[in-house]
């Protein structure tokens, strides 16, 4: 059978760990480092337009919105990667499956909704972040308007990335994305600047590089031959004992995931009220940069709660345990070449997307460095979370999370006082450095409970 000769190949209930973690987390990142370069591939382009700066500045408002897309959107890629990893692990295929299949179906109905939303409702979201200038106002609806049609393809593309990751093959969701960035990388020039439309080119090839993933995708979970099961409908009635599953995994993801654009939101409208475009397409550009460490850093993350998924449902407790620590070895290395990058090498990189006027440089180094800080603490929070996750447990992370986040902009407030714009850099990284040490204590706390040997029926503690 198809599913047997996957599973022999992808199982990580057995075998190397490193290798295991490696051989799910090198895709996956390298998916999100893909996800990464479509912004930036958009900002490079927009970059070099006569309004560069206006024009940077609003998709990186109406990027505000498509990030906060990301709440609901992790309904259905969490419930696909925990439901199936689990289930896999203690073998049981028939509901790996439905899992796969009702996450998907969650998430094309979310994706409607929320793309609806942002067609209908584009003006008054955009008026929440007090733009001062027209054009950027106006750019940015239009930008939210466009890339609105194509949220339900990137919901079921995220749920059934979810469906490969909890199987352990993570290596069709980068060559689906490959496939997008290259279409995104061909259409971006063309639109914005040979065909003239500007941020609306941008949100075109947006869409169509996301229709074109999704295609792929669905082509890849119904008749690979790696799928991870025999038969996959998109379609179809929602088991409702399933989906209230599914619910209580991803709903503390997908509120920790909204809490944290929110507040990032409200950080966001201060820049804009306070500093004007300048320090808002800075903000844009660096958080873009920064995204090598978190996105990387969560792909890696997805990798640990798939192998912890299929651990937990085979009970291999000391495997988890190891699975953990060699995550977390890994990120710390990953996120200190990271930190080292930002100091150094931050002004070059700015450099290449916007380079006038002349202060912007020394704003966007500035705000590298600052971010730099918290980069190890991030590698803190990415074991433990992917860890957590993958046992089901996704309430402590979200909680720490959400904690954290709710205190950033007071702390972009306070600091600003006395430092001005870079007091609202330093805010952002204080909480991130919270947010790192509070679930790193509860992860140590909670991980002593677990049993020690690998006994079949044994559960953990709660």
């Amino acid at each position: 059978m198809v599913f047997i000769m996957t599973l022999d190949k992808h199982d990580l209930t057995q075998g190397g760990i490193l290798k295991k973690l490696l051989q799910v987390a090198v895709p996956i990142m390298g998916t999100t480092f893909l996800q990464m370069t479509y912004n930036l591939t958009d900002m490079f382009w927009l970059g070099r337009t006569q309004q560069a700066v206006a024009a940077v500045a609003a998709s990186g408002l109406a990027g505000m919105y498509m990030w906060l897309g990301m709440a609901p959107m992790m309904i259905g890629r969490m419930g696909s990667e925990i439901g199936t990893s689990q289930n896999l692990g203690r073998k049981d295929i028939a509901s790996a499956q439905g899992y796969a299949q009702d996450s998907a179906r969650i998430a094309l109905l979310l994706g409607i909704l929320y793309g609806f939303v942002m067609i209908v409702l584009a003006e008054p979201l955009v008026s929440l972040f007090r733009v001062s200038e027209q054009n950027v106002f106006v750019d940015t609806c239009d930008y939210l308007r466009i890339v609105g049609l194509g949220f339900p393809f990137t919901y079921v593309s995220f749920a059934i990335t979810g469906a490969f990751n909890g199987a352990g093959n993570s290596r069709l969701s980068f060559r689906a994305n490959a496939i997008g960035l290259i279409v995104n990388m061909i259409l971006d020039p063309l639109m914005i600047l040979i065909m003239g439309w500007g941020v609306k080119g941008a949100a075109i090839a947006t869409v169509i590089a996301q229709i074109t993933v999704c295609t792929l995708f669905v082509l890849f979970i119904k008749r690979h031959r790696h799928r991870p099961f025999e038969h996959f409908r998109i379609f179809g009635r929602i088991n409702t004992a399933r989906a209230r599953r599914i619910i209580s995994w991803s709903l503390p993801i997908a509120a920790e995931s909204g809490a944290f654009t929110v507040l990032a939101m409200v950080v966001t409208g201060m820049v804009s009220a306070w500093y004007g475009e300048t320090a808002v397409a800075v903000q844009r550009v660096g958080s873009q940069i920064e995204s090598l460490s978190w996105l990387i850093g969560g792909g890696f993350s997805s990798a640990v709660t798939a192998f912890a998924g299929q651990n937990y449902g085979a009970r291999k407790w000391e495997r988890i345990r190891k699975g953990y620590h060699i995550s977390l070895s890994s990120l710390l290395a990953w996120e200190g070449l990271v930190t080292l990058f930002l100091i150094f090498g931050g002004r070059f990189i700015f450099s290449l997307f916007l380079s006038e006027p002349p202060e912007i440089l020394d704003m966007g180094t500035t705000y590298l460095r600052i971010l730099a800080a918290c980069q190890l603490f991030m590698a803190l929070e990415g074991a433990c979370a992917g860890t957590f996750r993958g046992m089901g447990r996704t309430l402590p992370p979200s909680v720490c999370s959400i904690a954290s986040n709710v205190m950033r902009p007071l702390l972009c407030w306070w600091f600003a006082q006395w430092m001005g714009l870079n007091g609202l850099w330093l805010g952002v990284t204080v909480s991130a450095v919270l947010r790192g040490i509070t679930i790193f204590i509860w992860f140590t706390l909670y991980v002593r409970k677990l049993p020690r040997a690998d006994e079949p029926g044994v559960t953990a503690a709660v």
